[in-house]
């Protein structure tokens, strides 16, 4: 049974986009990911992303994302949203992952642009209402030109809305104009995917965050967001600031490989990088300890 949610917050208020550990052979762990899953819930996480960019999905199979997402859900489905990305640029196929996350058991789905084919916003809206209508699971989109090339349209925001199950949006647009607008007209539940923007998107009407630094500093999230929430502008700038130094040091590279760096750092499961993502040189590493020391994680 999913854990509570409002439709104000429909996966609650923080979430971390998990990495999937792997063992030392590059095989998927899922002894480590449930380890993993439990340490971020103890830390305080309403709920998980598995099967996310930072789940490294490009490089999982089919199989191992829904081995991963049964795994999880045994180890927190009590009191955690598992989320499935089942995000691709093939409707067909997002359609296959889909269903199969609803018989593992996933309590909702996020589902990203699809990315480097470049459809009309007539085809992104064609994509999303097909993955919301072939489940029952509530379904996040996920907004992130960046990487898939597209935005989605405020426009089309707006329509995919009107759709029952659609209830929430990751924006990872980098533009709180269009944050705003889109927040004020579609209603949906609105999540930060941008970590450097967690408090700006507060400001404008979002209500949590799907987050990377989250494996790191989940509790002072937490306390920057309910501090929001209860009108305490203050302390929630002032944790925003504390964390600058986490939030620039967790992506001056690609951030799943920091991320499994730092974990590592921490003795926790993350194991290897699949092809084509690459170990932090020695450099990097360094780097990643004196940005964390700055942002008070320890290490």
């Amino acid at each position: 049974m999913a854990p509570t949610s409002t439709p104000q917050t429909p996966f609650g208020r923080v979430l971390t986009a998990m990495v999937t550990p792997f063992t030392a052979d590059g095989a998927l762990d899922l002894d480590g990911a449930q380890r993993l899953a439990t340490h971020l819930v103890d830390a305080g996480n309403d709920g998980l992303i598995i099967n996310g960019t930072t789940g490294e999905s490009p490089t999982t199979s089919d199989a191992e994302k829904a081995d991963l997402v049964r795994a999880v859900l045994e180890a927190v489905g009590d009191r955690a949203h598992v989320v499935a990305g089942v995000g691709t640029n093939d409707t067909h196929h997002s359609l296959e992952l889909a269903r199969t996350a609803e018989r593992t058991g996933a309590h909702g789905l996020l589902v990203v642009t699809p990315y480097y084919n470049k459809p009309p916003q007539e085809g992104l809206y064609r994509h999303f209402k097909a993955l919301a209508d072939a489940t029952e699971l509530p379904v996040m989109l996920y907004d992130i030109p960046g990487r898939s090339g597209v935005p989605i349209n405020t426009e089309t925001l707006v329509r995919l809305a009107e759709h029952p199950r659609i209830v929430a949006n990751k924006d990872a647009k980098g533009d709180l104009g269009r944050a705003s607008w889109a927040i004020a007209r579609s209603g949906l539940a609105w999540y930060s995917g941008d970590d450097m923007l967690n408090l700006p998107l507060l400001s404008v009407g979002a209500v949590g965050f799907v987050s990377v630094v989250g494996h790191l500093v989940t509790p002072e999230l937490r306390t920057l967001v309910e501090a929001y929430a209860s009108g305490d502008v203050q302390k929630a700038t002032e944790i925003h600031q504390k964390l600058l130094p986490v939030y620039t040091g967790m992506f001056r590279t690609q951030g799943v490989m920091t991320t499994k760096a730092a974990l590592a750092l921490q003795g926790l499961p993350a194991g290897p990088l699949r092809a084509p993502m690459v170990e932090l040189t020695p450099e990097e590493i360094e780097q990643l300890k004196i940005d964390l020391a700055a942002g008070g994680v320890q290490l």
